[in-house]
């Protein structure tokens, strides 16, 4: 009798512990913004101490950093704002094939510049390092991309 009572336990509270947990791995994907909850300053703050710790950069390389990490997470910010603004008046529609290659020809333009950029301020090991992130942070998100696709075929 204990047995079964044990059993029938396990079995109703099993379902609340699974959901449980998956309402908890919503709220982190929900919160887990990235730098969207931040400020433009504080993100641009923490990607500089960040990038501080990965390459060793000096005092005058932070500075030059956290401007460039300024003035894109307040373009970030600017064009967050605008594509809400779409959205809250009905305009949120699927960009054409037009819009979608000049927004893709403006964020390959950002990403030499910012390649430029970055040649400029960091040595030759600094840049190589900081080249091999960038590698390794595409890779890990194009396959990030292709599991979230893969979820739904299962």
């Amino acid at each position: 009798m204990k047995n079964l009572l044990l059993m029938l336990v396990l079995l109703i509270s099993l379902p609340m512990v699974a959901t449980a947990q998956n309402t908890q791995r919503q709220n982190q994907s929900a919160n887990g913004r990235g730098m969207a909850d931040y400020t433009p300053e504080e993100a641009a703050t923490l990607q500089t101490k960040r990038m501080t710790l990965l390459l060793d950069l000096n005092e005058k390389q932070q500075a030059q950093v956290q401007k460039i990490f300024l003035e894109n997470a307040t373009q970030r910010q600017a064009m967050r704002e605008a594509n809400q603004a779409k959205k809250q008046t009905g305009q949120g529609n699927k960009p054409s094939k037009d819009e979608r290659f000049a927004m893709q020809n403006k964020r390959l333009d950002h990403q030499i510049a910012m390649k430029a950029r970055m040649k400029n301020i960091l040595n030759e090991e600094q840049f190589a390092k900081w080249e091999q992130t960038q590698m390794q942070r595409k890779n890990d998100f194009n396959q990030n991309k292709s599991n979230r696709k893969n979820r739904g075929n299962k």
